[in-house]
């Protein structure tokens, strides 16, 4: 009888944890009207809660990787999951706008952070030698589904019985996996016998982790990046990423397309739509990254992405049109796929120790930016009535990341994701 190697179960496990973590990204974009409407609060301060949260989302990332490889990816993500549900679970009781922060901004900040790229680039890194830029887009693509999933979800819950109910799904989301996460999840092959999928006897025998204090492993390794043209290239273009994306787009589309009348119900409809085609864009890019070189890929993918914002102002309505659905469609393959070809280039560029806490770092910047937008767009809508200047601006930024992607030097990836596991990717 055939049974498929137990990397498959443990990819399968992290994506249902990686969707189950993604709840909360689907949340502010949907609970940012309602909770001003009720509290009076403006853009303005619940941009400052996502901010916070996107920054320690990506200042959380290196660490997490070096936590990992101390005390393992089970308890590591257990506890993330515990902390997103804590977060969530709070605000139902919250009466002022610093514990919107405490809650959105510092413990799901905590939480998601440690439930990162990182934690994807591990799992694949430990499991995986064949298939690994596929598996990787495959699990990257588990926050899009997530989106998908709770995006119309929390609009109907909110819509129907307010805001409130929506975070307890949220948090109800995030406990139900971590069961899943302790019974199922296993740290390395060897921990069942097994050889990593793919590996052969020719294959050497990857390194390990080594032993020591996570905070110096996860600084050390950002020293080493710092000193490399690369690295601020490959953290550069991320940083217009996080901009494009999670900071502008995945927070504030939902209140631009309420701005001209549509309902938030639509619009939260159009933006799972995005986490559709997002999956699509997420595993396509997987599998080119195996086959294409990576710094042509990301220029691709962040060009077109800048020509698609320059036109976004224009397509606003108060009814979806099919000019709108056509860059929901483009926006939602695009979304995502520069993670894989970003991973493989900090693989590539790094090497087999420290490439996977350096790609850390790079994310950090990603969600510097992502926490930049969305305070800045924000401040933009609240001082001049509408988003347009800011949509604009991420637009110029993704064609400069676009330039920045072809300078990267280094080893290019144009290959598959083979070879032996990063430190942070150790295998055996």
């Amino acid at each position: 009888m055939f049974r498929p190697h137990r990397a498959w179960v443990v990819a399968g496990v992290a994506f249902v944890a990686l969707v189950g973590a993604a709840g909360f990204r689907a949340a502010p974009g949907v609970l940012m009207v309602p909770l001003q409407e009720e509290f009076g609060w403006s853009r303005v301060t619940t941009s400052l809660a996502v901010s916070v949260n996107l920054v320690l989302f990506g200042l959380t990332a290196p660490f997490a990787a070096a936590l990992m490889d101390r005390f393992g990816i089970r308890r590591v993500t257990a506890a993330a999951l515990a902390l997103v549900a804590l977060g969530s679970g709070l605000t139902v009781v919250m009466d002022a706008s610093w514990q919107l922060v405490l809650c959105w901004g510092v413990l799901i900040g905590l939480g998601t952070g440690s439930m990162a790229m990182v934690f994807a680039a591990t799992v694949v890194g430990r499991w995986f030698v064949r298939h690994r830029g596929l598996v990787l887009g495959v699990l990257t693509a588990g926050g899009a589904a997530g989106q998908l999933v709770f995006l119309p979800l929390l609009a109907g819950l909110a819509g129907r019985y307010g805001w409130r109910s929506a975070s307890l799904a949220v948090a109800a989301a995030a406990l139900a996996v971590v069961p899943l996460i302790l019974l199922v999840m296993r740290e390395r092959p060897a921990d069942v016998g097994l050889r990593p999928y793919g590996a052969s006897g020719a294959d050497p025998e990857p390194e390990e982790a080594p032993a020591g204090n996570a905070a110096r492993t996860a600084l050390s390794a950002l020293r080493t990046g710092m000193r490399s043209k690369a690295f601020w290239l490959l953290a550069g273009g991320f940083f217009i990423c996080g901009v494009s994306t999670n900071g502008l787009v995945g927070t504030h589309f939902i209140p631009a397309a309420h701005d001209h009348g549509m309902p938030s119900t639509t619009a939260a409809s159009l933006l799972a739509l995005v986490g559709v085609f997002d999956i699509i864009g997420t595993v396509a890019s997987g599998w080119l990254t195996d086959r294409v070189d990576s710094r042509k890929l990301l220029a691709w993918y962040y060009g077109l992405r800048g020509l698609s914002l320059l036109a976004l102002p224009v397509l606003f309505g108060a009814s979806v049109h099919p000019s709108m659905l056509v860059f929901v469609i483009f926006y939602g393959l695009d979304w995502v796929a520069t993670v894989p070809p970003t991973i493989a280039l900090a693989r590539e560029v790094f090497g087999p120790v420290q490439g996977t806490v350096i790609f850390g770092w790079i994310f950090a910047a990603h969600q510097l930016g992502a926490a930049v937008a969305a305070a800045a767009a924000g401040i933009v809508r609240t001082s001049f009535g509408t988003y347009t200047l800011a949509w604009w601006g991420a637009a110029v930024l993704c064609l400069v990341a676009s330039a920045m992607s072809l300078n990267i030097r280094g080893r290019p990836a144009t290959g598959p994701l083979t070879g032996p596991p990063t430190t942070a990717l150790p295998a055996r």
